[in-house]
C-alpha cells in the first residue's frame, strides 16, 4: 500500500519541498510513495516582485515541473488539518469537498498580509500581497489619468516602511508619472510608525535608503501610524491629514491561518516553532516550512525570516526530511547561517548587505544588477527536466551570493 506525503502550498517553500521529497524518494528507490502538492492552482507566485510596474508572468506554471519529478498536483484549498486522524479537508473551485489522507505532511501554506483594525483599510487601501491585488493596483493607477487633476489624484501614501514598503515607494513616482504624464507634480509618502524607515533592516543600510528615496522623490514620515483611511487620503495618529487617492498597505505579514491548526508553540507572527529538522514537535508526522515555520537558522540565535531567501532552503529541508522520515533515511538539520539582503531602490539602484548586522557591500547600479539577477533568475523554479531539477533539490543547496 502506497504511503502518502502531502505538501500544502505551491509557493517557494512548497515547490522546493516537493522537489526535495521526490529526490529523497528517488535516493531510497522507494516506488510505493505518493507525493502530492495541494494548492488552488499549480502556480508559484513570484511574490517578491509584485512591487514592480510590470507584473505579467509573475505566476509561472509549476505543473509540468511537478509532473516531471513524479509529483501529483491536487487543485484544491485546504480548509482543515486533522493531525490526529492524519487527513485534510479539501474544497475545490466548484465547491466540492473531500478528505485526503497523509502519512507525512509538509505545511508550506505561506503567509498573508497583516491587516490591523484601521478604519477604512479594507474599503479603501490597495496592497501588493498577491498577484490579483497587484493587478488591481495597476489598473487603479492606469485609471488615474481619467480623474480631474487634484492633489489627491497625484499622490500615493505607502502604509509601512519595511522591505516591501520601501521597494514599492521607490518605484511609485515613476509609475505615477507613467500614468499621469512626465510633467505631473506627483507626491509619494511613506508612513512608518517606528522612529525610522526600515526598522527591521537596522542602521547599516539606512543612510543609503534615505538618500535613494529622497532622490526618487519619496517623502518619509516616521514615528507616526496611519489612524484612518478614506477615499481621499489618510489621517495619521497625530491628526495630520495627507490627501491621496491611492493608499498602498504593506504592514507586515502573518503566518497562514492553517498554522494555528498545528499543535505546539507559535510565535507572535503565528509561525509554528520547529525543531532543527523542521518537525512540529507536538504534531507527529508534520513538518513546517517557509513562512509558517519559526526555525533557527544558525547557532547564534537568528531565526529564519518570512522571505524568499529562507523559504527556498526551508522548503528543501522540510520536503527532504518528510520523505526521509517516512523511509528511514537520515534527516538533514536546517542551517542557513549566511544572510544577505538586496533591496530594490527604483531608478536610483539598490543596496546589497551581508550579515545579520546588514553591512553594506554594494549600492547603486552595481547592487541593482545583482537584484535583477536575483529577481529574474535565481528565485525562479527550474525547467521541467527531472534530473536537472532534482540536482538542485539537495537540502543544503544555497543560492545566496
Amino acid at each position: 500500500m502506497a504511503q502518502n506525503i502531502v505538501i500544502i502550498g505551491s509557493g517557494f517553500a512548497g515547490t522546493w519541498a516537493a522537489l526535495a521529497a521526490a529526490r529523497a524518494v528517488g535516493e531510497a528507490a522507494a516506488g510505493a510513495v505518493t507525493i502530492r502538492v495541494v494548492s488552488p492552482q499549480a502556480r508559484l507566485c513570484i511574490r517578491p516582485r509584485l512591487y514592480e510596474a510590470v507584473i505579467d508572468g509573475m505566476d509561472p506554471d509549476v505543473g509540468p515541473l511537478l509532473a516531471a519529478v513524479g509529483v501529483e498536483h491536487v487543485a484544491a484549498t485546504v480548509t482543515a488539518v486533522d493531525v490526529d486522524g492524519r487527513s485534510l479537508d479539501l474544497r475545490d473551485d466548484a465547491g466540492g469537498t473531500r478528505t485526503l489522507a497523509w502519512d507525512r505532511l509538509v505545511l508550506a501554506a505561506g503567509s498573508e498580509l497583516h491587516r490591523p483594525h484601521v478604519p477604512g483599510l479594507a474599503e479603501h487601501a490597495f496592497d501588493i500581497d498577491q498577484l490579483d491585488a497587484a493587478e488591481r493596483l495597476a489598473r487603479h493607477l492606469a485609471a488615474l489619468a481619467g480623474r480631474p487633476p487634484s492633489e489627491a489624484r497625484n499622490a500615493v501614501v505607502i502604509g509601512g516602511g519595511g522591505f516591501t514598503g520601501i521597494e514599492a515607494a521607490a518605484e511609485m513616482p515613476a509609475r505615477l508619472r507613467a500614468a499621469l504624464g512626465a510633467a505631473a507634480a506627483v507626491r509619494v509618502v511613506v508612513v512608518e510608525q517606528a522612529a525610522a524607515i526600515g526598522p527591521d533592516l537596522g542602521p547599516g543600510p539606512r543612510p543609503v535608503i534615505e538618500q535613494a528615496l529622497a532622490e526618487c522623490g519619496v517623502e518619509i514620515v516616521a514615528g507616526h501610524a496611519v489612524a484612518a483611511i478614506d477615499a481621499d487620503g489618510v489621517t495619521l495618529d497625530d491628526g495630520t491629514r495627507i490627501a491621496a487617492a491611492t493608499v498602498v498597505w504593506t504592514g507586515g505579514a502573518r503566518a497562514h491561518p492553517l498554522a494555528a491548526q498545528i499543535p505546539g508553540q507559535h510565535d507572535a507572527w503565528g509561525r509554528v516553532h520547529a525543531d532543527p529538522y523542521l518537525r512540529a514537535p507536538a504534531a507527529p508526522g508534520v513538518f513546517v516550512t517557509g513562512d509558517v515555520a519559526h526555525a533557527a537558522s544558525d547557532d547564534e540565535g537568528n531565526v529564519a525570516l518570512m522571505s524568499c531567501q529562507h523559504a527556498l532552503s526551508l522548503g528543501r529541508v522540510a520536503g527532504y526530511n518528510a520523505a526521509a522520515d517516512l523511509l528511514g533515511l537520515p534527516l538533514h538539520p536546517y542551517r542557513q547561517p549566511k544572510y544577505v539582503t538586496c533591496l530594490d531602490l527604483g531608478p536610483w539602484g539598490a543596496v546589497y548587505t551581508e550579515g545579520w548586522d546588514r553591512q553594506v557591500c554594494l549600492q547603486g547600479a552595481e547592487a541593482k544588477a545583482l537584484k535583477r539577477d536575483i529577481n529574474t533568475l535565481w528565485i525562479y523554479p527550474p525547467p521541467a527536466e527531472r534530473e536537472a531539477a532534482l540536482a538542485t533539490a539537495t537540502p543544503d543547496h544555497a543560492i545566496v551570493p
